[in-house]
């Protein structure tokens, strides 16, 4: 287990929240709940075959009655779920018929659990695709109050420390505007976490060495997010932008390319210009350097929904339970 790891579960043990795993009918996901079960940092709601589970749970030497399963069809708070998803997209031209199957969806049941307040979050995606998790989300939870843009983020882990990555996999080619958002969603969950955030907004171009659009997009959104985090955050957030990564990074490259950045080259959380520049560096770094890479974390939304990659093990739904349960403290 990882420094981070260990972090995650010790601090999620301090307040014990109520995660959802809609995904009763695959394994991992059951290994997951075992290990929560044992690890004592979370209380799981399960969804799926009632029996089925109670059974897979059994085998594998766990107490079925150490966490709650639910069956979405024949649960007694449908019709109350299908009434409130009714409100919530009448306006849409959904109606009350429509609203009652919808619910039956796992990941729909999963999310208005979260919504109506019987659990803290849910996190998904072991078979659902990331549409399957994140849609549900934007139409029942929302984007959290001062936030439009709802993006992701990854803990990347070496043995003696954490650096934050934005956005890595969801918003594809984020205005000045989303830059911003994303810049504020992840100073936010740094401090969830207990980092400082120093937050380089990353470019090919430092301090208009280059004059390229791209450039000056992520300058004027650097000078954009340093006033809202400054008005949000204080001084506890430190930004700068536009930097390369070098001079956000390395302190002696940063004497001699941004004497004059608060960041001083010692960056812990990176804001990347686009998708491609995110996905490839996180996974790049986790591949060729050793990172341990926890997430997507998805930020901005009103309570914590999370999405897992489709080719995740039990461990890293244990580990994203953790992070959602973080999450759902603030």
């Amino acid at each position: 287990m990882s420094v981070f790891f260990d972090k995650i579960i010790k601090k999620a043990s301090e307040n014990i929240k109520t995660i959802v795993l809609p995904e009763g009918s695959d394994e991992r996901t059951i290994d997951a709940a075992v290990n929560v079960l044992k690890l004592g940092f979370a209380k799981i709601i399960i969804l799926g075959d009632i029996d089925r589970i109670i059974a897979r749970l059994k085998e594998k030497g766990a107490d079925p009655s150490g966490l709650q399963i639910l069956n979405p069809a024949t649960d007694a708070r449908r019709d109350e779920f299908a009434n409130a998803f009714y409100e919530m997209r009448k306006h849409k031209g959904i109606t009350l018929q429509q609203a009652d199957g919808i619910v039956q969806d796992e990941s729909y049941f999963g999310t208005m659990l979260v919504k109506l307040g019987y659990a803290d979050g849910l996190v998904s995606g072991a078979r659902h695709s990331s549409a399957d998790t994140i849609r549900p989300a934007l139409q029942i939870i929302k984007p959290a109050e001062g936030i439009k843009t709802i993006s992701s983020m990854f803990f990347m882990s070496f043995p003696r420390e954490t650096l934050l990555f934005a956005d890595c996999g969801l918003v594809e080619a984020p205005t000045e505007a989303q830059l911003c958002d994303i810049a504020i969603s992840t100073a936010k969950t740094g401090l969830q976490f207990g980092f400082e955030p120093r937050i380089a907004m990353l470019s090919y171009s430092t301090k208009g060495s280059a004059k390229g659009e791209h450039a000056v997009k992520i300058a004027l959104a650097a000078e954009r997010a340093k006033e809202r985090i400054t008005a949000i955050f204080g001084d506890t957030v430190l930004i700068d932008g536009e930097l390369q990564f070098d001079a956000a990074y390395i302190p002696a490259t940063a004497a001699t390319k941004a004497p004059d950045s608060p960041l001083k080259g010692r960056a812990n959380t990176f804001i990347f210009p686009d998708l491609g520049a995110g996905n490839i560096c996180y996974k790049s770094t986790q591949r060729l350097a050793g990172a341990e890479a926890y997430g997507p974390i998805l930020q901005g939304l009103a309570k914590p929904i999370n999405d897992l990659s489709r080719g995740c093990v039990a461990r890293d739904i244990v580990a994203t339970v953790g992070i959602t349960s973080i999450q759902a403290l603030s």
